[in-house]
């Protein structure tokens, strides 16, 4: 039980790590005024998921 517990906390944990990566990936190719209109700054990109990620 205790490895099903362990594969499953490893798989949700690259699902997210995927998502963080596409998303990055998604708002890294907007330009400037895109990204301000979201009421984002080009430089915290990399920031704004990375705590849901510890």
């Amino acid at each position: 039980m205790l490895i099903a517990t362990s594969v499953s906390a490893l798989i949700a944990r690259m699902k997210a790590y995927m998502a963080y990566r596409r998303t990055y990936r998604e708002l890294s190719r907007l330009d400037d005024r895109a990204l301000n209109d979201l009421g984002i700054h080009a430089g915290h990109i990399g920031n704004l998921f990375r705590a849901d990620m510890r």
